[in-house]
């Protein structure tokens, strides 16, 4: 064997840079599904068979069109790990080299290394060409600046693709980023015309997976009755035409809002396919573009839809390989406390976190704002070890693999990292939720209140935040101003919030 080609479960692209000097007379294909994978974190029963349904058609395909493909089924050997499979494949194959398209998980990549180390076969690392940037473009880019932000990042993209340029230059309409056109609540009667999500038939490849989920991984988080999200190329390009066609043009003006028992609104639900590559990202951004140049839907939902793409997506994976592995480590503000256990099981009385975490563990999806304003709110406030909130969010939801969770999460979300990927720390009373949703309304709290019985804990937590963070933000340009608000409050009343957070966390 001249070379074995690696396939991993992130990667099921048939424009891999894997297929480029292909010769099946003297190279093979490797795919393996191991338990590792579904259990380094507590992995949803949605998003382990998500990832197996869309390997095994993939290697379905792959059979079809007559590649010799080695793949290892989870039922099927004995090893634990990648590591373990690959080991047992180089000892009966003995290929000149191994080629690795770079994966999406800095401890996989560890792993892969460390075996062809061991069995003294050489490892070639390829660019995942799936990308619009290179970690090494954005790395150059980085060490030229003081201080990192997407929105310079994007519009460096912006004008390489030509997206939504004028001569190919100018933004059209005159704005880089519409980001304040999208932040509109529903009205008190809620959202119109909801579109219904995709809905795909399950045929015997994912029935299977289905009934391997649920016998080997019973007592993991959420339910797997039915498998809804795309598995294979196919169905990823109908989700994205339903998209385009039934959900986009309401998708800018209330992307950021919540509506009760309402988990998907007009929100994409693409981000899985286009991070097992199932999806071409600079297909699915010209697509979107062509929508906005044939009137079909407004410049700030098509321009708001692509800098999801374009910009937070090639953004975080920068990000991530510029500064691993000392993601892992970081924690600025110095979060001590254990998540919550309600984190997976949805018993909270907090209506906002059961509906985020209930919808979480039934379908392993919420959309960003949930994410990050209701989930993330709650964690950060409370003060949760960043790597306990990095492991659930890669856990429970389907489109989480590690080089876009991680950034999100821990710089994002939480502020672990001290502000090199947000300006600040993304913080808000429960009064936000309140108004970017309807949850409050049937919630046993008040989100005006930070003590008493009916206090919300987020109002609460948020004052006991800046309480605790008062020195480090004082000075902070954009958070000094409700240091300034905190500072208006009387030594009793700080006592009394300090006094309520403790029996919160207790």
């Amino acid at each position: 064997m001249r070379k074995l080609c690696l396939i991993l479960g992130d990667q099921l692209d048939r424009a891999s840079p894997l297929f480029k000097d292909f010769d099946p007379q003297h190279d093979c294909l490797w795919m393996a599904e191991v338990t590792q994978e579904a259990t380094h974190v507590w992995s949803h029963k949605q998003r382990i068979a998500l990832f197996l349904a869309a390997m095994r058609h993939f290697a379905a395909e792959l059979t079809v069109k007559q590649y010799p493909l080695h793949y290892l089924k989870l039922d099927q050997h004995h090893a634990a790990s990648l590591g373990e499979a690959l080991a047992q494949t180089l000892q009966t194959t003995s290929p000149a080299e191994v080629w690795l398209v770079r994966p999406g998980d800095y401890r996989v990549l560890l792993e892969i290394v460390a075996t062809c180390k061991h069995y003294n076969t050489p490892l070639k690392l390829l660019s995942d060409t799936h990308f619009l940037s290179t970690p090494g473009e954005f790395r150059r880019w980085a060490g030229e600046r003081k201080q990192l932000r997407m929105e310079y990042w994007y519009r460096e993209l912006r004008k390489r693709y030509n997206i939504l340029l004028e001569d190919g230059k100018q933004p059209i309409g005159g704005n880089w980023n519409y980001d304040s056109d999208n932040r509109k609540s529903f009205p008190k009667s809620g959202p119109t015309a909801v579109p219904a999500p995709p809905n795909f038939a399950t045929d015997n490849i994912t029935q299977e997976v289905i009934r391997l989920v649920n016998a080997r991984f019973p007592d993991h988080p959420g339910t797997l009755d039915s498998l809804q999200w795309s598995v294979t190329p196919v169905q990823a390009q109908q989700a994205l035409t339903r998209f385009l066609d039934e959900a986009l043009p309401q998708f800018g003006d209330f992307q950021d809002a919540m509506w009760q028992h309402q988990p998907f609104l007009n929100h994409s639900l693409l981000a899985s396919s286009l991070n097992l590559k199932l999806l071409n990202p600079l297909e699915v951004i010209r697509k979107a573009e062509e929508r906005y140049w044939q009137h079909r839907a407004p410049l700030a939902t098509v321009e708001g839809f692509i800098r999801q793409i374009l910009g937070w997506r090639e953004y975080v994976h920068g990000l991530y390989w510029q500064h691993m592995p000392d993601w892992y480590e970081w924690n600025a503000l110095d979060a001590q406390h254990d998540l919550p256990a309600f984190y997976w099981t949805g018993n909270t009385e907090m209506n906002c976190l059961r509906q985020a975490i209930g919808q979480t563990l039934q379908h392993g999806y919420a959309h960003h704002i949930q994410r990050l304003m209701v989930t993330g709110l709650f964690a950060q406030l409370y003060g949760v070890k960043p790597m306990q909130v990095h492991e659930w969010y890669l856990a429970v939801y389907v489109d989480a693999v590690e080089w876009v969770e991680l950034p999100n999460t821990l710089g994002m979300s939480q502020y672990a990292d001290g502000g090199r990927m947000a300006s600040k720390p993304y913080i808000a009373s429960g009064k936000y939720i309140q108004k970017m949703s309807n949850y409050c309304q049937h919630c046993r709290f008040n989100s005006a209140k930070a003590v008493g019985a009916d206090a919300c804990p987020f109002t609460t937590l948020f004052w006991d935040f800046l309480d605790r963070h008062e020195a480090r933000f004082a000075a902070h340009p954009r958070m000094g101003f409700m240091v300034s608000n905190l500072r208006k409050l009387s030594a009793t009343e700080r006592n009394a919030i300090r006094a309520q957070a403790v029996s919160i966390r207790a």
